[in-house]
């Protein structure tokens, strides 16, 4: 597992947004990036996340930050729950977990006795010269995407 601390440089992934669509992490400095890691696209929990984040996106683009929210989802399943849910973040696929192994979020879990690897609900907030400024793990979802708005502001 990977152990990044806040004033570290953020991995330099590529993000997958659509079939023909990537961006290079590193391209996007110059302005901050919050990227948060999601378990499964159209589960409760992650659905309200995403949703949360999707309305204050005019928030956070007033203050020249970028969104992204990631799951291990496949392109095409992120594309209809970005479109069943109006989402208006971008939604990144992450099928092989490279980009959450990097970040460190493809951890062992546990349900009902039974363990089996996934995605620990989990933030970072990428300040604009591309070193991480803050990190928020095992999120709850409930007003996190404010607590991310309050620290882009403090950036």
């Amino acid at each position: 597992m990977t152990d990044l601390t806040i004033s570290a440089p953020a991995p330099d992934v590529d993000l997958l947004l659509g079939d023909d669509e990537k961006v290079k992490l590193s391209s996007l400095q110059g302005s901050p990036v919050v990227l948060y890691f999601y378990p499964k696209a159209d589960t409760p929990a992650c659905t309200e996340e995403c949703i949360a984040f999707s309305q204050a996106k005019a928030q956070f683009e007033a203050l020249g930050a970028k969104v992204i929210g990631i799951s291990p989802d496949p392109v095409a399943r992120n594309a209809r729950f970005k479109g069943k849910h109006g989402l208006t973040v971008d939604i990144a696929s992450d099928p092989d977990t490279a980009v959450c192994q990097a970040f460190g979020v493809w951890v062992e879990k546990s349900m009902y006795g039974k363990t089996y690897m996934g995605v620990e609900r989990s933030t970072f907030l990428i300040a604009a010269d591309g070193k991480i400024a803050q990190i928020w793990r095992k999120v709850k979802v409930k007003g996190h995407a404010g607590a991310v708005l309050e620290a882009v502001r403090g950036l």
